[in-house]
């Protein structure tokens, strides 16, 4: 079990970097993003979901969760939108909440168990 975790750990930091790396980013290019709104942070949240299913980071019993809370949050005084779901289908009671980290413009940061 504890294998499993640490792959997951590994391959949402892995995701996250390729997101990160990805295009549709303000570089300092002098332009930014429009930011979004909770609805779209929801369904940008739930389709990285799906995409972790995809790539078998995630159980397939999340394909079955939806949005439990989203908010902005304040994170090193920079905001972000933290969109939970929680899965009843997972034993470990510390991984039945899934955070995915979002930016104002919607662009995934990262994924965790401990909205932190």
């Amino acid at each position: 079990m504890k294998f499993k975790a640490l792959l997951l750990g590994f391959t949402l930091t892995l995701f996250s970097m390729m997101a990160v790396a990805g295009g549709g980013h303000n570089h300092g290019h002098g332009y930014s993003h429009s930011p979004v709104n909770q609805k779209a942070a929801n369904a940008i949240a739930t389709k990285i979901i799906a995409s972790f299913i995809k790539q078998k980071t995630l159980d397939k019993s999340w394909a079955s969760t939806t949005v439990s809370t989203s908010e902005k949050k304040t994170f090193n005084s920079k905001q972000e939108w933290v969109v939970s779901f929680i899965n009843e289908k997972v034993t470990d009671a510390k991984k039945r909440k899934l955070y995915v980290f979002l930016t104002l413009s919607g662009d995934y940061i990262a994924a965790n168990y401990t909205g932190k």
